[in-house]
C-alpha cells in the first residue's frame, strides 16, 4: 500500500471537514465523492498487483485467505475496490467453478434440513454475507452454467428443471448454488431437492445423506433410477446409520464407493428391506441392510419371482 494515498485520503478529509459546515447539500456530496473514490483505490491495493491484478482475482484471493468463513458484502467491496463486485461473485460462482454460497442459499439449505458447516455459527449469517466452501475450483463449471442458463429460461416448475439439470449431469458434483440459479433463485430449490431424494427416489446424496468424502454443500445424482416405493419412506438420518453400521459398503459384494470405476455397474450404496415392506417388514434397523444398486436389484428379482410363485 502506497502511503501517498493515506496521506491523500487525510488531506480530502481535513478538506470535508470544512465543507461539512456549508448548507448546501450537494456541495457536501460533491466533497466525499473524491473521498469514497481515494477509499477504493486503498481498499484495492491492500493485494498486490502481482498476486491479482483484476477485481475478481483480488476477490478470489481474499476469498481463498479465509475459506469456510463468513465474508461480508462489505469486505468484498472496499477488496475489489469496484461498486460491481456482487457480480464478479457471481461470475466466479457460476461461470469458473469456485463454490461461494451466500448468506440466502445458506438459510434456505438449513431450512430444509441440510447442514452446512458445523463448525461456525451460521445463525449470525446474513443476506449479504458470502462463504468460500472449498479451495477446489471446479473446471467443469462453465459447460455446466451453460445448461443451467438454458433451464433457468423454460418454462415449467423448479422440481422438473433441478431434476432436468440433474440428469444432464449424473455423478457429477454440483453445488446449491448451481441449483439455486437454475429455479430462478426461488427459495424453493433446497426443499425441491430433498423432496427428490425423500419423496420421489431419486438418490440424490450430500456429506450429511451418506457420502462423507463429498464436499460441504455438494449434490450428487448417482445415476439416473429412483428407488422402490418402500426404500423411499426410510428417512435420512436412519439412512444414514445403516450406513455407518455397514461400513459404507455392500453387505453383499462388499463393494464401496471407493472402488468405483467408470466401467463398473456399481455406483451408488442404498438400503434396503430384508423382509419386503409389503410383507410387513419393519423400516428399523434390525430390518435394513446396506446393498449397492447392482444386489438391490438382485434381492427385488428374487422378491418378484417369489411373489409370482
Amino acid at each position: 500500500m502506497d502511503s501517498s494515498n493515506i496521506r491523500k485520503l487525510q488531506d480530502l478529509l481535513v478538506n470535508f471537514e470544512e465543507e461539512i459546515q456549508k448548507e448546501d447539500i450537494r456541495q457536501k456530496v460533491l466533497a466525499l465523492i473524491p473521498i469514497y473514490k481515494e477509499i477504493r483505490s486503498l481498499g484495492s491495493s491492500l493485494i498486490p498487483t502481482e498476486i491479482a491484478n483484476s477485481a475478481r482475482d483480488r476477490i478470489l484471493e481474499y476469498f481463498k485467505r479465509y475459506p469456510c468463513t463468513i465474508i461480508s458484502g462489505d469486505e468484498i467491496m472496499i477488496i475489489s475496490g469496484i461498486s460491481e463486485w456482487a457480480r464478479r461473485v457471481r461470475e466466479l460462482r457460476v461461470q469458473y467453478g469456485w463454490r461461494i454460497v451466500n448468506g440466502v442459499s445458506v438459510k434456505e439449505m438449513i431450512d430444509s434440513g441440510d447442514s452446512i458447516i458445523d463448525e461456525i455459527d451460521l445463525s449470525v449469517i446474513t443476506k449479504d454475507d458470502y462463504i468460500l466452501l472449498s479451495e477446489t475450483q471446479d473446471r467443469l463449471a462453465a459447460h455446466r452454467w451453460h445448461v443451467a442458463n438454458k433451464l433457468r429460461k423454460k418454462n415449467g416448475g423448479v422440481k422438473n428443471k433441478i431434476l432436468e439439470y440433474f440428469l444432464e449431469n449424473i455423478g457429477e458434483e454440483i453445488s446449491g448454488e448451481e441449483l439455486r440459479y437454475v429455479a430462478n433463485d426461488k427459495t424453493e430449490w433446497a426443499r425441491r431437492v430433498r423432496e427428490l431424494r425423500t419423496e420421489e427416489g431419486w438418490p440424490i446424496v450430500t456429506r450429511q445423506t451418506g457420502r462423507p468424502d463429498l464436499s460441504i454443500g455438494i449434490y450428487i445424482l448417482e445415476n439416473d433410477r429412483q428407488l422402490p416405493i418402500p426404500d423411499r419412506k426410510i428417512k435420512d438420518d436412519l439412512r444414514v446409520q445403516i450406513l455407518e453400521r455397514d461400513g459404507f459398503q455392500c453387505a453383499k459384494c462388499g463393494w464401496s464407493q471407493s472402488k468405483w470405476t467408470k466401467d463398473d455397474p456399481r455406483n451408488n450404496l442404498e438400503i434396503h428391506h430384508i423382509k419386503p415392506h409389503s410383507e410387513g417388514g419393519l423400516t428399523i434397523p434390525g430390518n435394513l441392510i446396506t446393498l449397492c444398486n447392482v444386489c438391490h436389484d438382485i434381492e427385488h428379482r428374487k422378491n418378484d419371482i417369489k411373489l409370482s410363485k
